[in-house]
């Protein structure tokens, strides 16, 4: 299992997306990002966070 917490990537959010993998992580953290933070990810921005995800 997979995770990124939005506090890892700087955000003030107890926010944590899980999947099986990096790319099911990935598919939930981009409208997490829209719709809570206002925030379109970029492919420059997604390149980062997905430096973030970690083992869960």
């Amino acid at each position: 299992m997979k995770e990124l917490r939005c506090s890892d990537a700087g955000f003030d959010c107890d926010g944590v997306v899980t999947g099986e993998s990096v790319d099911e992580v990935m598919a939930q953290v981009v409208p997490h990002a829209k719709e809570v933070h206002g925030i379109d990810v970029t492919p420059e921005m997604a390149s980062q966070l997905t430096g973030l995800v970690r083992e869960a």
